[in-house]
């Protein structure tokens, strides 16, 4: 089934629609065409196009939706990327390439101090970085963190197999 992006007035991603409900508000006049792809649905009598990325032509106030957190959703905010010493995916490192399964999750207050799991004390750490922290602060294990730890801004729209060129201009794929 042929999908299409809705964006907000704004340009930002609402969700992944059904041709069906995006020429629903086609036909009704609640969006217009974001771009120039289309989908070519084929009639008896007449094709119809409908774009491949729609904008509503009203902003919707859309709520804050809570960010949870997860081991998975640290290591993806983090992209990958030890918090203490920048190793990431795809690196070079004691003769073979970094991956994913190469990171695990640090509390930087220990779980055994008061460490709870949340998003302003988990970080994306390397096996090694994580064996030399071990069950200690940072101040403690003399290390330091790249940078600070914080809950993500947004929650991202999650679009799996293959994303249609269209959409990545307003999507960030990476």
């Amino acid at each position: 089934m042929a999908s299409v992006l809705l964006l907000n007035m704004s340009y930002e991603p609402l969700g992944v629609i059904t041709h069906k409900r995006a020429l629903s508000l086609m036909m009704r006049g609640r969006v217009e065409a974001a771009c120039e792809e289309a989908l070519e649905l084929k009639a008896a009598s007449h094709i119809l196009y409908i774009p491949k990325v729609i904008r509503l032509r009203r902003y919707i106030n859309v709520p804050h939706r809570s960010i949870i957190w997860s081991r998975k959703a640290v290591l993806r905010r983090d992209k990958y990327t030890c918090a203490y010493c920048g190793v990431q995916v795809g690196d070079y490192r004691q003769g073979r390439i970094v991956d994913r399964t190469d990171f695990s999750v640090d509390h930087v207050i220990p779980v055994s101090k008061g460490g709870k799991n949340t998003w302003g004390n988990t970080v994306c750490a390397c096996a090694a970085c994580n064996q030399r922290k071990a069950d200690r602060t940072p101040h403690e294990a003399n290390m330091k963190l790249l940078w600070e730890p914080k809950t993500p801004r947004v929650t991202y729209l999650v679009a799996s197999g293959e994303i249609p060129a269209a959409w990545k201009t307003y999507l960030e794929v990476g």
